[in-house]
């Protein structure tokens, strides 16, 4: 008979930064929906600057989590 694991606070853990990450991504599409609170007027290179790096830190996010880039099988 195997024994079973009792693994009720690694799912409440799991659950917590679960919620942790869809607000997260709740605030950064709500952000881009305002266009990162910046008007036509405003944008310059260091804008684009700035969404450069927003960009790439969610894709080593995006490719670890799909296993692409640097993470691929």
């Amino acid at each position: 008979m195997t024994k079973r694991r009792d693994n009720s606070k690694a799912l409440q853990a799991f659950v917590i930064k679960k919620a942790e990450i869809d607000q997260m991504l709740a605030r950064l599409q709500t952000l881009s929906d305002e266009h990162f609170e910046w008007g036509p007027d405003e944008i310059g290179w260091g804008h684009v600057g700035t969404l450069g790096c927003y960009a790439e830190m969610l894709k080593r996010a995006t490719d670890a989590a799909f296993k692409e880039g640097e993470h691929a099988e």
